[in-house]
């Protein structure tokens, strides 16, 4: 049930390191002018365990946090909300075209992505213990369809409505999916759509698999065929399973990193050098994650991967100490042009251009020294050349999706 209007509070919830069930780290305020307050619950300050939500702006303290970005929502919080897709979710299953951003965050699933949770009692429920099984992709697939295609009854107690949260709310961006139990893992299923220019889980599939073999640390994946149709299975690096259920690492997005936002005039602030800067100051081996996130920024580059806004990328925490993601989100693109292609995030000296010359330029920001950056490059560039079709026809693309996103791989500007 969609809380009230009137709700403008919610406890905040955290499953500490080693642990499967949550406690109270604080509690959360929402104004009607949007300006979010945070303040962390004297209780936990108190316990030994207690570790920090959010290294950037919700450091372990007894003072009360403001914000007024992302419509007053802290980083940390948003991130452990729905994304578009998860919006879209609760929106169908509320009856409702919009609701508010506290509604969203108590009305998402326990699959959330990352530690925290989220409700309106002083204590945590207990955890979810009951998942989709690789099963029941095919229903999960026939209820992703008809939410693309808007064809479900508006009707909020429709049993159709009613099985939508059956998909889930947890993190992937815009594309159709679910989090599905298998082999004593959790993993996000990605579901192709009938709109789609290429099979989009046979070929994220094979990026996860180019990436790796370019020395990429990326998320374990699978693909499942169901009732003819393919769905992309990737492990979740934020859960772990015990005898006593799943283990939650906390999880914070590059957006967060960034102390940004995703509106228009907020992107002049994305930046992979001020990322990995931050980054820097968070995490717990800062030249290992510089330079991974170094080989990223060329990997994206080099399969003109332009959706790599900064909640594609993450930073997580299994025990106390941070450490960058495994990639995951890895997409080509084929733009017309063959001059000039551009990340969403700034990269080099001439900002968002998606250019060996260009990345090279804030080589130290990234700990290297030139000539290693060069051989980064390099090494990456004739791999990718060399493997991307071997690569891509191994993981079952098809010839002729194969030959459709030719002209994404080491685009001709890209040398320059």
């Amino acid at each position: 049930m969609i809380s009230k209007p009137s709700t403008t509070e919610c406890f905040v919830y955290i499953t500490l390191p080693g642990e499967t069930s949550a406690v109270t780290a604080g509690k959360f305020v929402l104004s009607n002018d949007a300006l979010g307050r945070f303040v962390y619950r004297s209780k936990y300050l108190e316990d030994p365990r207690a570790v920090e939500i959010d290294p950037v702006e919700l450091k372990l303290s007894k003072r009360t946090y403001e914000t007024a970005l992302l419509n007053g929502v802290f980083g940390a919080l948003r991130d452990a909300g729905p994304d578009y897709w998860g919006r879209r979710v609760i929106e169908k299953h509320a009856g409702k075209a919009q609701l508010g951003e506290l509604d969203y965050l108590l009305e998402s699933a326990d699959d959330r992505a990352g530690a925290l949770g989220f409700g309106l009692n002083t204590e945590p429920p207990s955890p979810k213990r009951k998942f989709n099984q690789v099963i029941d992709l095919e229903k999960l697939q026939t209820l992703a369809d008809a939410l693309v295609k808007d064809d479900l009854p508006n009707d909020p107690q429709a049993q159709q409505v009613q099985d939508l949260m059956l998909l889930g709310t947890s993190m992937g961006g815009a594309r159709p999916k679910a989090v599905v139990q298998a082999d004593g893992a959790l993993w996000v299923a990605k579901f192709n759509r009938a709109d789609d220019r290429w099979n989009n889980t046979r070929v994220e599939f094979a990026m996860l698999r180019l990436a790796r073999e370019c020395g990429l640390a990326t998320a374990e994946s699978r693909i499942e065929t169901v009732g003819g149709k393919d769905v992309l299975l990737v492990k979740r690096f934020d859960r772990e399973r015990t005898n006593k259920g799943y283990t939650r690492a906390r999880m914070v997005s590059g957006l967060t990193i960034l102390r940004s936002d995703e509106a228009p005039e907020a992107r002049q602030n994305w930046s992979y050098i001020i990322m990995v800067e931050e980054m820097r100051r968070i995490v717990e081996e800062p030249k290992k994650d510089a330079k991974e996130l170094f080989r990223r920024v060329c990997f994206n580059a080099l399969i003109s991967n332009i959706d790599d806004h900064p909640r594609n990328h993450a930073i997580i925490a299994k025990e106390k100490n941070w450490k960058l993601s495994p990639a995951y989100d890895l997409t080509p693109s084929t733009p017309v042009s063959l001059e000039r292609r551009y990340l969403a995030l700034d990269c080099g000296d001439q900002g968002r251009y998606a250019n060996e010359k260009n990345i090279l330029s804030q080589h130290t920001r990234f700990l290297l020294e030139r000539a290693e950056a060069e051989k980064i490059v390099n090494d990456m560039k004739a791999q990718v050349e060399a493997a991307w079709y071997d690569t891509t026809r191994a993981s079952g693309v098809s010839e002729k999706d194969a030959e459709r996103i030719r002209d994404a791989f080491v685009y001709p500007g890209f040398s320059l």
